[in-house]
């Protein structure tokens, strides 16, 4: 008996996904645990399984597709069933699982050729369809989808179809109807500045990603509800730049003979340790010290870690994702500088875990490398405090009565109000300036 497999919850947020490959195809078999699909979530790439076995008798969605929790994406069955009846169920929304059609057009018939742009389009064998309430526009997903990517707005068109129906053919005329009265203002118009001129110019459109969408909400959230107060300082980072390179090279030195270049080039890669990763070891100890700032709001009371899990904000290319180091306490400069590497490689493949993102106590953000002098970051709820890193600059400084030439770093610790006060966020940047000023204490804190 035919089953409907619907998008299942792949991570505690997640509300949709992007069901981006199929690893399975129409008449293929399925065994329970099979890798059906890749989904990706706001900020993982997570892997859909089966849980049950039979035959993939008819994919609903096609890769690339946006899918809500629960919406049906595939038919398991026997093989060679009919499920036609399932399928007219679905698009009649008799049974209750009912997938959210963004267009009313029904489901094209299971003998239609997979995969053909224009089979979504065709109405000559559906009857004609009735016309359009007023201002609804009736197009087919591929012909939504291929209108977002041309920046051509659907609102209030009628197509060439019938009913009014807007087909793949429409899109160019009516992109080029939306901008026809644009170009023949650039045109005959004599602007009297460049800036009347650009304003004529339509924007491009680029759609939310699930990530860029999480960020929104989240970020949105953060400075809503959470009462924010920063506390800047800037720091010596003469010696802590100085044990940078020593630790390097002592990492170089030790490094085995290698067979090849290529080798050598790995081994000096591979074991390198940045400013970031001392960062992270001198907050673990500060942390361990003053453990008011490793701590975050619950509600009616306030949780104050006994673990040190620090989130290193890492660019992707949808927005921000936060790996986490654990234990960071207790773990080397070196593991620590491995650890960040290995995640954030992972991190901009999307082929991090849930767990790999969550439940940190403390984060870290470092804008240091885009030359960035120093700026605030906004809290990464549910945690207390983040520290935003600038980069290290040259500044004059004074040297036994003499000016010299010296090595700056810029620290701003964004600390939510309800868990810390000033004078607890004081206290942890003390213990971290005199950290990063005397950087041997964080190998042996």
């Amino acid at each position: 008996m035919a089953k409907i497999l619907e998008m299942p919850k792949l991570s505690p947020t997640m509300e949709e996904g992007v069901l981006s490959a199929w690893h399975k195809k129409e008449g293929d078999s399925v065994e329970v645990d099979d890798l059906l699909a890749d989904v990706e979530t706001d900020k993982a790439t997570m892997e859909f399984r089966a849980f049950d076995r039979g035959t993939l008798v008819k994919l609903l969605v096609p890769a690339g597709a946006q899918v809500k929790l629960g919406q049906p994406v595939a038919v398991l069955g026997l093989p060679g069933e009919d499920v036609s009846g399932v399928l007219a169920g679905l698009a009649a929304g008799s049974t209750s699982k009912t997938a959210p059609a963004p267009a009313p057009a029904p489901a094209p018939a299971p003998t239609a050729k997979r995969g053909a742009p224009s089979a979504l389009d065709r109405t000559e064998h559906e009857g004609t369809p009735p016309p359009a309430p007023e201002g609804r526009v009736l197009a087919s997903p591929y012909v939504r989808k291929m209108a977002r990517e041309m920046g051509v707005a659907l609102d209030g068109a009628r197509g060439s179809g019938p009913g009014g129906r807007v087909a793949l053919a429409d899109l160019e005329p009516l992109r080029a109807q939306a901008t026809a009265p644009v170009t023949t203002a650039l045109a005959t118009a004599r602007p009297t500045s460049p800036l009347a001129t650009a304003t004529l110019l339509p924007p491009e459109v680029r759609p939310l990603s699930l990530m860029r969408r999480t960020i929104a909400r989240r970020l949105t959230e953060s400075k809503q509800t959470v009462p924010h107060f920063y506390l800047s300082i800037d720091v010596d980072a003469d010696a802590l730049v100085e044990l940078r390179e020593r630790i390097n090279q002592e990492l170089a030195n030790a490094s085995p003979p290698a067979a090849s270049a290529a080798d050598a080039e790995g081994a000096r890669t591979h074991d390198k340790v940045s400013i970031n990763d001392l960062l992270v070891k001198a907050c673990a100890v500060a942390l361990t010290r003053v453990p008011e700032c490793n701590a975050q709001f619950a509600g009616d009371s306030i949780h104050v870690f006994r673990r040190v899990d620090i989130s290193v904000a890492v660019a992707v290319a949808d927005g921000l994702v936060t790996p986490v180091v654990r234990n960071c306490d207790m773990k080397s400069v070196v593991a620590i500088a491995r650890e960040v590497r290995d995640m954030a490689a992972r991190a901009r493949s999307k082929k991090l875990s849930y767990e790999e993102m969550t439940n940190g106590t403390f984060s870290i953000s470092n804008l240091g490398m885009f030359g960035i002098d120093g700026f605030s970051a906004v809290i990464n709820p549910p945690e207390g405090a983040i520290l935003a890193v600038g980069r290290v600059r040259d500044e004059p400084v004074a040297r036994g009565g003499q000016l010299a030439v010296g090595k700056k770093l810029a620290l701003t610790l964004s600390c939510d109000h309800r868990v810390i006060d000033g004078a607890v966020g004081a206290s942890f940047l003390a213990e971290l300036r005199a950290l990063i000023e005397h950087p041997m204490r964080v190998l042996t804190g």
